[in-house]
């Protein structure tokens, strides 16, 4: 089913796009691979599915495929996964007034936004089942319908779908249409994981602090390079700017040793040797990201401290709950809401007032 596009010699015929290399930072074998991919499906109008692990860039790879498409709508995007089920077919599909209950205005949906561009559906496999069906259609025919309407709307886009699961298998447990994955996989680009091109980590960070606030670029010893090259990276991309924003925090004006490096990878400041005192207000955060939960330590706290902000612990507690649970998941809201005891809708409003994404 998937067209193994990196093996082939076809891409091999084709340059590099000098305008993907400030959208898809690397020069890695891997990475000419894929860019050089992205100059041959780019100006088709087949649908592409994006795989790669969490963290790896998904989105920019859509923006790069939108951007070599010559297509002049735009690029509208969408987390299937941010979007309770009951909601999403509205959200794609759009709805006239009263459709519903509190349907009190015609909607124009995000396919329709995207008419004479890309739509972009990231997590594609939180999609239910039902919205699959409509979606399938749509392809198929190039037209819609709006929740509650009747007349088929004639809509030209392009579909560009992202996943870091195996649609295969969520084809053979029934949670995906196997006729909806054949139309959306016509073909299928690969993101590599960053430890699979970590040769790539000193531009990708001199990217990184050319469009940060300071400029600066980080000085590393070679020590702490090697130190960034054997990481595991489990977050990818997404993982290295934490770091590098981290590290232009802590190590300011200061060459990062790898003594350094090693501690700038954990987020935990109470494992950090920081190049400035921590000043007596941040007592009480830095004391709940290391504290444990006995009554001793609550005690110890307030004591020390005089008063303690009991909401905002909370939510630092929830959220780092949360956030372990979505990188446990890989992303998956549902698979999350899960181990959480949680609806996924109750999740995604959790989420959404603590200011977490999705990944």
């Amino acid at each position: 089913m998937t067209s193994h596009w990196a093996a082939s010699s076809v891409i091999d015929q084709y340059p590099i796009d000098m305008r993907l290399d400030d959208l898809l930072v690397g020069d890695t074998p891997v990475m000419q691979s894929l860019k050089r991919a992205i100059v041959l499906i780019g100006p088709s109008t087949v649908p592409v599915l994006i795989q790669g692990p969490t963290g790896t860039g998904k989105e920019v790879v859509a923006k790069a495929l939108h951007m070599m498409s010559g297509r002049t709508g735009p690029m509208v995007p969408l987390n299937c996964g941010a979007i309770p089920a009951d909601l999403l077919e509205s959200e794609l599909f759009g709805h006239e007034k009263g459709a519903f209950t509190g349907a009190q205005a015609q909607r124009i949906g995000l396919i329709e936004q995207a008419n004479g561009g890309t739509l972009f559906l990231d997590e594609i496999g939180e999609t239910p089942l039902n919205v699959q069906v409509k979606l399938l259609r749509a392809l198929e025919t190039q037209t819609i319908q709006r929740v509650g309407g009747g007349t088929p709307i004639p809509v030209d886009f392009r579909l560009l779908s992202a996943t870091h699961r195996t649609l295969s298998d969520d084809v053979a447990k029934k949670r995906f249409r196997e006729d909806l994955l054949f139309r959306i996989e016509v073909f299928a680009l690969t993101v590599p994981a960053l430890r699979d091109r970590t040769e790539d980590i000193p531009l990708i960070l001199r990217k990184m602090a050319q469009a940060s606030a300071s400029g600066s670029t980080l000085q590393l010893t070679p020590e702490a390079l090697e130190v960034l090259c054997t990481h595991d990276w489990p977050g990818n991309v997404r993982e290295l700017r934490n770091f590098h924003d981290r590290a232009q925090v802590l190590f300011r004006n200061r060459t990062i040793g790898a003594a350094d490096a090693q501690a700038s990878l954990h987020p935990t400041i109470g494992q950090l040797r920081p190049a400035v005192p921590v000043a007596p207000a941040a007592v009480p955060d830095a004391t709940m990201d290391s504290c444990g939960d006995t009554a001793t330590d609550m005690k110890s706290l307030i004591l020390e401290n005089g008063t303690v902000d009991l909401r905002g612990m909370l939510q630092k507690v929830e959220q780092r709950v949360i956030d372990a649970a979505l990188d446990l998941s890989e992303g998956s809201v549902s698979q999350a809401a899960d181990m959480l005891r949680l609806k996924r809708t109750t999740l995604i409003g959790r989420m959404q007032k603590l200011g977490i994404r999705p990944c």
